[in-house]
Formats: C-alpha cells, sequence, structure tokens
C-alpha cells in the first residue's frame, strides 16, 4: 500500500489491487475494511510553521476569555473579491422531492471586498463595503471601528498576516491612536479570528445561492444581512474539546497581577514553561507547595507568594 500503482494511477483501488495480487475484489475490500484503509479519501492539511504559534495564540485565546477590564475587542477581516453574480436561467424553487436548482450559467457584474469587525463582547459587528483591497482601505476601515468607541479607551484589534495589515500607513495609525493595539494570529492560522465564522456564515447563507442584479445590489443584501444579524447578535462562545491538547497560557504586560493570580489558582497551574514565560518576562517566581494546590482554602494565600511583580 505504501507504495503506488504502476500503471499511472495516484493510489489503489480495489480492483486495481486485486488484478496485481491475483485474488478477488471482494477480498480486498474486506481487508481494508478491517484494517480501517480508505485509500479513495484523501484529505489536505496546513503545517504551521510559525515559531511562536502557541505564544500567539495564547495572546488571542486570553482577549476572548479573559479580556482587559474597561477595553473593547475587536476581531477585523475583510472578504475580498466578492463576485456579483446574476443567472441567466430561471431559479427553480424548492419542491417535494427536488432541491433548488441554479443553471450554470451567470453574468458577472463585479466585485467588491467587505471589511468587518467584530465585537467580541456584544458578538455585534461594524461592516463596510469597498471596491478595493487596500492598506488604505483598511486603514480607513480602523478609523470607523475607533469612532465607535469612547476616546482613550483601549482597544484590541485582532487581525490576520495580510500584507495589508503591515503597512507605513498602518503604523502612523497606530502611533495616532496609542489606546489601539494589534494582535497578529500565528502565521496560516486565521480560524483563530472569531470574524471568519461570521464570514462562514455569510458565504452560505447569502453569498453562495445569492442572485445579485448589480454590485450595489450585492452591498445592499451584505449589509442588510448584517444589520439584522446584529439584532440578535449574541457573543460566541468556543469549546475545546480534548483537553490534553489545550494551549498554555502567556502573560501579556498590560494584565493585572490579580487576574493571573486567579489564573493560576483556578487552572491549577504548575507547568514549567508557565515559570519560564513568567522570569522570561522579568516576573519573580517563588515555588508553590503541591498540597496547597488540592486545599481551595489555603490557595489563595499561597499564591499571593507566587507572582512578586516585575523586577527592576
Amino acid at each position: 500500500m505504501r507504495h503506488p500503482p504502476r500503471d499511472g494511477t495516484t493510489h489503489w483501488s480495489t480492483r486495481r489491487l486485486a488484478r496485481r495480487l491475483g485474488t478477488n475484489h471482494s477480498v480486498i475490500a474486506r481487508t481494508w475494511r478491517a484494517a480501517g484503509l480508505q485509500p479513495h479519501f484523501m484529505r489536505r492539511y496546513m503545517a504551521g510553521k510559525d515559531p511562536r504559534f502557541q505564544a500567539k495564540a495564547a495572546d488571542i485565546i486570553a482577549l476572548y476569555l479573559q479580556p482587559p477590564a474597561h477595553a473593547a475587542v475587536f476581531c477585523v477581516d475583510e472578504k475580498s473579491a466578492i463576485q456579483a453574480l446574476d443567472r441567466l436561467d430561471p431559479v427553480l424553487p424548492l419542491s417535494p422531492g427536488r432541491a433548488e436548482r441554479h443553471g450554470f450559467e451567470y453574468y458577472r457584474h463585479g466585485t467588491l471586498s467587505l471589511y468587518a469587525a467584530l465585537e467580541t463582547g456584544s458578538g455585534e459587528i461594524i461592516a463596510k463595503t469597498a471596491a478595493r483591497h487596500t492598506s488604505a482601505e483598511f486603514v480607513d476601515f480602523l478609523s470607523q471601528v475607533v469612532a465607535t468607541q469612547p476616546a482613550a479607551k483601549p482597544i484590541h484589534i485582532i487581525a490576520d498576516n495580510l500584507s495589508a495589515h503591515k503597512t507605513k500607513l498602518v503604523d502612523a495609525f497606530l502611533c495616532q491612536h496609542r489606546n489601539v493595539t494589534l494582535h497578529f494570529t500565528p502565521t496560516y492560522s486565521s480560524w483563530l479570528n472569531q470574524v471568519e465564522i461570521c464570514f462562514s456564515k455569510l458565504e452560505r447563507q447569502v453569498i453562495e445561492r445569492g442572485v445579485f442584479h448589480s454590485v450595489s445590489d450585492l452591498r445592499k443584501k451584505l449589509l442588510g444581512y448584517i444589520r439584522h444579524y446584529n439584532k440578535v447578535a449574541t457573543p460566541l462562545r468556543w469549546t475545546y474539546k480534548n483537553p490534553r491538547r489545550r494551549i498554555s497560557f502567556t502573560i501579556r504586560s498590560s494584565d493585572t497581577r490579580n487576574y493571573w493570580l486567579a489564573k493560576l489558582e483556578r487552572n491549577r497551574i504548575r507547568d514549567r514553561s508557565v515559570t519560564r514565560e513568567l522570569r522570561r518576562r522579568g516576573w519573580r517566581v517563588v515555588r508553590i507547595w503541591e498540597h496547597a494546590l488540592r486545599e481551595p482554602g489555603k490557595v489563595a494565600k499561597r499564591c499571593q507568594r507566587l507572582i512578586k511583580g516585575p523586577t527592576s
């Protein structure tokens, strides 16, 4: 099975392998089924090469689970090149025993890009459409997001590593708005950005089966969907089914000492990597007795000795 067939094909089939071995294809099928082998299936994967994947991912997850006090957290991204497709044939509606059917031919009126910012606290979306997908449009959208919040309120923005997010225009914007902090997802890990979930819903519920008579019609329907979505919006709550693969948290300089004390107490963290990370960031760490973690009444008192504060 580890060697491909000699006839130029990429994988074995039951009949192809049966001819090679001189047996019946049913024998091959039963053997594969018993061994859990499915040569006709193939899945793709993305290998993450970011050496700081865990630290970056934990930073973003911490913003979701325990956001800084009195701060706003936004997940920002753009869905580019959305096509305004108009069907040339009429759509045949759903009927008993028959799915809705669309013709293959279409007319393409043009494209537009959708910028969206998901406010993680409320689940509401701020959106804007643009004809082009540039760094200038991204900065203009960031200005729109910042304008929705009180002046000087801390704002944390989660974004991916698109080149348009790391230009001199973006740097100049951050210099003008000291209360705004950008958090970039690890390389090839846009799935950590919660706004991607909203884009998935938008694709399935509006774009995929939509009929758009013009670019302006596409814009109207996209923004109309988002307005209705905001009326019933709720925060996204992620769950992780395999606790053995959870990512350890990291310390952010903007976090308070009490928050991390509570975090240590709640999660019973005794991992050496946490201690190393604390020390790397300039915190003096004192060993905590393991038996105190088994006695909740003593945990808070003993934790006060765990982190003494940043060294001078």
